[in-house]
C-alpha cells in the first residue's frame, strides 16, 4: 500500500482554521488545539446571539415608543391597546422609527387615537 503524503492538505486546513480565529486572545489564536475549541464556541455564541439580537431590538423599539408616548400623556401599554382597538396595524419597528425621525406623523396618530 503506498503511503499518502498529505502535507499540503494538512497545512491548508490549519491555515484556514488560524485565519478564522485571527484576533482571538492568548493561545487561542495560534495553538491548533485551542483554536478548534475557540472556533466552535464562537460559532455557538454567534448562533445564539443572532436570535438574542431580535429580542434586544424589540425591547429597544418599545423603549423608544414609550419615551415618545409618555411626553403626550399616554403609557406604552395604553397606546398599544388604543392601536389594537382602532384596528391600526403598525409594527413596533415602524412606530419606533417614527418616534425618532418623524415625530409629527406619530403625534397626529396619537391625537387621532385620543378622540
Amino acid at each position: 500500500m503506498p503511503r499518502v503524503k498529505r502535507g499540503t492538505t494538512h497545512v491548508k486546513k490549519r491555515r484556514k482554521l488560524l485565519k478564522q480565529v485571527k484576533g482571538f486572545k492568548w493561545g487561542r489564536k495560534k495553538l491548533i488545539k485551542l483554536a478548534k475549541t475557540a472556533r466552535t464556541k464562537a460559532g455557538v455564541h454567534a448562533y445564539v446571539d443572532r436570535r438574542k439580537k431580535k429580542r434586544d431590538m424589540r425591547g429597544l423599539w418599545q423603549i423608544k415608543i414609550n419615551a415618545f408616548v409618555r411626553e403626550h400623556d399616554l403609557s406604552y401599554s395604553k397606546f398599544i391597546k388604543l392601536l389594537k382597538d382602532n384596528k391600526i396595524e403598525v409594527d413596533r419597528k415602524i412606530l419606533a422609527d417614527l418616534a425618532v425621525n418623524n415625530k409629527t406623523v406619530l403625534l397626529n396618530l396619537i391625537k387621532k387615537l385620543k378622540q
